[in-house]
């Protein structure tokens, strides 16, 4: 073990978490040592074995029964944080119902650990109810960093940076291109995307069986166009004091049966210059990069540069448009 890694715990071990994994498998800065989902936990302190657990979890259904370190349970989540010592956790969890990430968030709080957080939160209102334990998260000791995935998080970080080019912002616009070979790696990502169409909410997204996602995705021909969503960039660029929310707008389209992007993904940040002149910027991801590449290499990035700030003393709850995210050898 590398005494000087910051050693990695990992929440949720759908898609995004297992993607975590072997992220941090190729990382010498950072160290897996914890991971949980609905029905167990592991935590070696050595270091876990990115292919093994992931087996584990196709194989068995989770990463609790990976012997001799795994331990199955219905209360994953609170036995690991207080089992494990781990400086920082990643939250790959799905936010169904929505307030789901602000009840994890207590949870750590009520248990009297400190250290950092990161999410890659996608919601306003999943934002809107972590600003209201703000305080909480502060006087507990923990650092958290929130909306810190594709986006919100590396766009509206690239937006804060552009934006130093005008005087006054009048539009960002995020467009997102997903590809992913099989929706079933990413269930409840799916699910997140399918409430924001017209006619679902969380609540209605949530309680459809997997027999009824496909059935949906056959009638769409695994299409999902997403319009004017309530995304998290919006308040993040607002508490940055960028643009107002409604200057800000999220859309895109995933296929959820070719890991080819439909689209580019890009962010558009449009505004006047101190001389008067209308511009815009545009940022655009390489096509070749995945969705599990773009949300997880920067949530890490922002748990580094969340480590260095708790190690400074400094807590509470931060957005990606505050903090610079750092790179992660």
């Amino acid at each position: 073990m590398n005494q000087s890694a910051i050693s990695i715990g990992v929440l949720g071990f759908g898609g995004l978490g297992q993607a975590a994994a072997r992220i941090l498998s190729a990382k010498q800065e950072m160290l897996l040592v914890a991971a949980a989902d609905k029905q167990g936990y592991i935590y070696h302190e050595e270091g876990l074995d990115k292919e093994r657990i992931i087996t584990a979890y196709h194989q068995q259904g989770s990463v609790g029964y990976l012997e001799p370190h795994g331990t199955l349970s219905q209360n994953s989540i609170a036995e690991l944080i207080e089992k494990a010592n781990v400086d920082g956790y990643f939250l790959a969890l799905p936010n169904l119902p929505n307030t789901f990430m602000a009840e994890v968030a207590k949870q750590f709080i009520q248990s009297g650990w400190r250290g950092v957080l990161v999410d890659a939160l996608k919601r306003t209102s999943a934002v809107e109810q972590l600003l209201e334990i703000k305080d909480h998260l502060a006087k507990a000791g923990i650092t958290y960093l929130t909306g810190c995935g594709a986006t919100p998080g590396l766009l509206t970080a690239a937006s804060a940076i552009a934006s130093q080019s005008y005087t006054e912002i009048h539009q960002v616009k995020i467009t997102f291109g997903v590809g992913i070979a099989n929706w079933e790696a990413y269930r409840a990502t799916i699910r997140e995307d399918i409430a924001h169409l017209p006619g679902f909410d969380v609540e209605t997204a949530s309680k459809m069986s997997d027999t009824e996602v496909e059935a949906f995705l056959d009638k769409t021909n695994g299409i999902l166009t997403l319009e004017n969503m309530e995304h998290a960039d919006d308040i993040i660029l607002e508490l940055a004091g960028i643009c107002s929310r409604d200057r800000v707008t999220v859309g895109g389209v995933v296929d959820t049966r070719n890991p080819k992007k439909p689209i580019s993904t890009n962010v558009q940040i449009t505004g006047r210059t101190f001389e008067g002149k209308i511009s815009t910027h545009t940022f655009t991801l390489g096509d070749e990069t995945s969705m599990a590449a773009n949300v997880c290499g920067p949530a890490f990035g922002y748990l580094k540069a969340g480590i260095a700030l708790h190690r400074r003393g400094i807590h509470g709850l931060f957005t990606s448009a505050e903090i610079m995210p750092q790179f992660v050898r």
